[in-house]
């Protein structure tokens, strides 16, 4: 069965997580991704938070699957000359470097439009267009400039990074979007065009109730569904809501059964207008259906912490699990909150292809993170990450050099 991406050739210039993960993304759907490292050296996360010595690190074979490896000395005219005929036969260029990397190699749009007019370069940068456009950008940085960091947390703490890398890879997602729209436009137009995802863009873009809510907060000085309300304080921009849900659905964590020694013994459960005389039955408070003070959900919006302080007693007598069972019986939003260790040993996400169990020659078998988009005409299959320069003479065979020509490049250090 062809992939979805089958005969799209993607030359891969990136390192570390945001731009990895956006070519990742594409080799699954079934790119040709030629990642080209630095000889001698490669990406940098080859070696960052090792915990095998001399084996590629998780950090670098989690975000690599299913590409091949060409190491290029892209400083010397020869390795410029495989660049060269490396953009000609590929269709997307992506690249995370600091703002000016490619112009100072040579490699500026206009070069790359006269080497190959189809050519779409998709680039990752910490900001877009502006003031900040060449400040160098890290995930967290990210979180704190797209909106994140400021609305997370509890109101009375500090702002707080979020452990799901919404920068980073979140970036590479929105990258990989724009990459697959350009290729369709191509279809029409015959011409490539730039792509650019800016981590604060992105993030921003994954915030974007927030920025629903300081409009809301601008117009009537409150927000009914933040925990501040009724007792506490709004001030002029929108304050960190702790475990309040989002999308305006009343929710909140509870401890559940051994709470005191596992710090994942919880719960979030919502408390939606359909399922509220449920909610009571279950935790065996029948006498609020009646009562005024929660007639509605509005009614119900000043007594929330009183109503989860309730449902906590009810939760903390069984485990995460028992619970789930029970409350999914009523159709009461709900989901335990999983450890990393338990996603990794569920046995649904391995049987989905979401937790996926890889084998690598140095490292041997580990685990990672599969494709999340499934596609019934076009099923993944996650290959390992290539080893550094694994595929240089391969590459560069298909390009037309003969094993003379390999010799050569590799006596001169070009390879």
């Amino acid at each position: 069965m062809a992939k979805a991406l089958e005969g799209v050739k993607i030359l891969d210039f990136t390192h570390v997580q945001s731009g990895p993960t956006c070519t990742q993304l594409l080799a699954w759907f079934g790119a040709d991704v030629i990642k080209v490292e630095k000889s001698g050296e490669g990406d940098a996360t080859r070696g960052q938070l090792r915990d095998i010595p001399d084996a590629d690190s998780l950090y670098f074979t989690m975000l690599n699957h299913n590409k091949r490896s060409i190491t290029v000395n892209t400083k010397t005219q020869k390795g410029k000359e495989i660049l060269e005929r490396l953009i000609k036969e590929c269709d997307v260029l992506v690249e995370n470097f600091a703002p000016g990397a490619l112009d100072r190699m040579g490699f500026s749009w206009e070069r790359i439009q006269e080497l190959n007019p189809m050519m779409i370069m998709a680039s990752v940068k910490g900001f877009g267009p502006g003031p900040y456009e060449d400040c160098k950008v890290y995930e967290n940085v990210a979180q704190c400039a797209g909106g994140s960091a400021s609305t997370t947390g509890f109101d009375d703490g500090p702002p707080m990074v979020t452990g799901a890398q919404i920068g980073d890879s979140g970036t590479g997602l929105h990258l990989a979007l724009g990459i697959v729209t350009a290729l369709y436009q191509r279809t029409h137009s015959g011409r490539g065009q730039k792509v650019l995802a800016a981590m604060q863009d992105a993030v921003l873009n994954l915030c974007r109730v927030k920025l629903r809510d300081q409009q809301r907060l601008e117009r009537n000085g409150l927000m009914q569904e933040y925990p501040q309300f009724p007792n506490g304080e709004f001030g002029d921009s929108v304050p960190r809501a702790g475990n309040a849900s989002g999308g305006g659905q009343p929710g909140w964590i509870v401890k559940c059964k051994g709470w005191e020694k596992d710090p994942n013994a919880y719960m979030y459960v919502i408390v939606q207008a359909p399922v509220w005389e449920a909610v009571c039955k279950v935790i065996g408070r029948e006498d609020w259906i009646t009562d005024v003070r929660f007639a509605s959900p509005m009614a119900r919006l000043p007594h929330l912490m009183e109503i989860f302080a309730e449902i906590e007693k009810w939760t903390m007598t069984m485990t995460k699990f028992e619970v789930m069972d029970i409350l999914n019986k009523y159709d009461i939003p709900c989901g335990p909150i999983l450890s990393m260790k338990e996603i990794a040993e569920e046995p649904a996400l391995r049987a989905t292809g979401t937790v996926v169990e890889v084998d690598h020659p140095i490292r041997g078998k580990y685990l990672t993170v599969g494709n999340p988009i499934k596609m019934s005409d076009s099923p993944t299959e996650v290959t390992r990450s290539p080893l550094l320069g694994e595929h240089t003479d391969e590459i560069l065979s298909e390009l037309g050099y003969t094993t003379d020509d390999l010799i050569a490049l590799r006596h001169d250090k070009v390879i």
